[in-house]
């Protein structure tokens, strides 16, 4: 499986989460017949799902930092669940550039979400590295 897609099941996981309380990896496999996973793309996921358990307060202060004129709790759980996992990524995952996770955090977004969410994940994931500095003023999404 490409990480698009492992990446993919990590996000329906967390909006999982979000709902339920709980993150039953089976459930979202019996889903979509389509996902195959390797050890590779299981680590990510079960990887990003630990670190947003460990992290999750610092993780959830952030968007509420860079949230612009919309309260936290009535941000839609797709688009947080997005944000969740884009940000574990940022914070935590050496491997993947700050740029793939915005990017990827906006492709979600169009696939998941409604029509202006891709600009909403954009500027709160924008905001988020040009604060931690990961890339030059000018150069994120």
């Amino acid at each position: 499986m490409a990480r698009r897609y492992a990446r993919e099941v990590a996000m329906k996981l967390f909006y999982q989460k979000e709902l339920s309380g709980q993150a039953d990896i089976d459930a979202v496999i019996a889903m979509d017949a389509d996902y195959s996973f390797n050890k590779r793309d299981t680590e990510y996921i079960q990887y990003v799902l630990k670190k947003f358990e460990e992290n999750s307060s610092e993780i959830d202060n952030y968007i509420k930092r860079f949230v612009k004129d919309w309260s936290f709790n009535r941000i839609a759980k797709v688009d947080l669940a997005i944000l969740r996992l884009a940000i574990c990524e940022i914070l935590y995952c050496d491997d993947i550039p700050a740029c793939v996770s915005i990017n990827e955090g906006i492709e979600l977004a169009k696939k998941y979400s409604g029509e202006k969410a891709g600009k909403f994940i954009n500027g709160i994931l924008g905001s988020l590295v040009r604060s931690l500095q990961l890339v030059p003023e000018g150069k994120s999404k």
